[in-house]
């Protein structure tokens, strides 16, 4: 499954269009939908949280004007990827407890570890994408 959507140029700061903003929540659906036919459903919760995360860090920081989102089911493995159509430069912040953003690479690393994945890069710096098992997930 891929799919692909454009989102607005932005200038740094500016503000995320609400066309934008809402991608966030299609992709989820679209992603629960994907693994509910695949008999995985008992992933939707982390790879929509996943999904969610690359979707959002696409959309604000990386300047291009299209996002595509691609997972693919086999042989016992999900991959699930993000790509934007200029290439990024993956960084960690550093913050604080109460800081309402900023964690998303995180979260993501979090997630897929906890679920026995592995998560990357793509050369060309422009996905960011996760593998993960799926032997014995299915419902």
């Amino acid at each position: 499954m891929q799919t692909s959507f454009e989102i607005a140029r932005r200038a740094q700061g500016e503000e995320i269009p609400l066309r934008d903003a809402l991608r966030v929540g299609v992709t989820r659906r679209i992603a629960r939908a994907y693994l509910s036919f695949h008999r995985l459903s008992s992933l939707a919760f982390p790879v929509s949280l996943v999904l969610s995360e690359l979707v959002t860090n696409a959309i604000q920081h990386s300047g291009g004007n299209e996002v595509t989102v691609t997972m693919q089911h086999e042989d016992d493995l999900l991959y699930a990827g993000v790509t934007s159509d200029v290439p990024g430069n993956l960084t960690f912040r550093e913050t604080s407890e109460d800081a309402e953003n900023g964690r998303g690479l995180l979260l993501v690393m979090v997630t897929v570890s906890g679920l026995d994945g592995t998560w990357g890069v793509s050369d060309d710096q422009r996905t960011v994408w996760c593998l993960l098992p799926t032997e014995g997930g299915a419902q």
